[in-house]
């Protein structure tokens, strides 16, 4: 079996005298989309920060490409992983071309190099360079923003990608838009991902793998035709028809 590039053992956490992850288990393979489901209040961002080293666990340990986070310098991890947010979580005083290319320009690549690498990004997900690049957030779409907040997850081709809610606030017709481009991006790319949502229709869509959490504790981690299968009341309630059940 391959070493997961991600691994939560025996993980838990608390912000105060509450627990919200208790004893979590889990592990991403490459090349799997894990989705992370659960209401709100489950543990599923407080997973994600913990990859990221935004959080440290109160015990266990979360090892990323085979390295507990607390061993990792701080900045390495963080341009180790591309992390994608509500509405991208764009710098406003920079274009979109500047945005895109951060993160290879803080790690020194040359210019011509980046230069190439966004504007093969760009295209990549549908904002070609010579109209966008050199456009502020501003005049963007909420969608739009999106798109360019996974083309600079991506810029540095980081081995992990992790993503928190990134559709969330957008509009159905655009939501389901982008949720079909990530899946042509996972299917051209092959990332490993890490992506966290309430929505059970998304997940169902999205992931490889399905890891349902409540009140911090794992409830569910398999294949999405195994969680359809299931009896959870998660799972009748979407049958019924409720969307945000979570």
């Amino acid at each position: 079996m391959p070493e997961p590039l991600i691994e939560f053992r025996n993980v838990s956490y608390a912000a105060g005298e509450r627990r919200i992850l208790e004893n979590l288990n889990l592990q991403v393979l490459a090349g799997e989309t894990v989705v992370l489901l659960g209401r709100s209040g489950s543990g599923k961002t407080t997973a994600l920060r913990l990859v990221n080293g935004m959080l440290q666990a109160a015990s266990g340990s979360v090892t990323v490409l085979g390295k507990s986070v607390p061993d990792w310098e701080p900045e390495r991890l963080k341009r180790s992983i591309g992390y994608v947010i509500q509405e991208g979580g764009l710098l406003p005083h920079f274009t979109v071309a500047r945005n895109v290319g951060l993160v290879p320009e803080l790690e020194g690549w040359p210019k011509e190099r980046i230069q190439a690498r966004v504007d093969e990004l760009l295209h990549l997900v549908g904002l070609p360079m010579e109209v966008y690049g050199s456009r502020m957030p501003r005049q963007l779409s909420g969608g739009q923003r999106q798109r360019v907040g996974v083309a600079r997850a991506l810029a540095a081709d980081p081995p992990v990608l992790l993503f928190d809610e990134p559709f969330g606030a957008l509009d159905p017709v655009t939501r389901a838009e982008l949720q079909r481009e990530f899946l042509r991006l996972r299917m051209d790319l092959g990332k490993t991902s890490l992506f966290v949502t309430h929505d059970v229709r998304e997940a169902l869509l999205l992931g490889t793998r399905i890891v349902l959490l409540e009140a911090g504790r794992l409830l569910f981690d398999g294949t999405a035709a195994n969680f359809r299968a299931s009896n959870l009341p998660a799972l009748i309630a979407f049958q019924e028809g409720a969307n945000d059940v979570f």
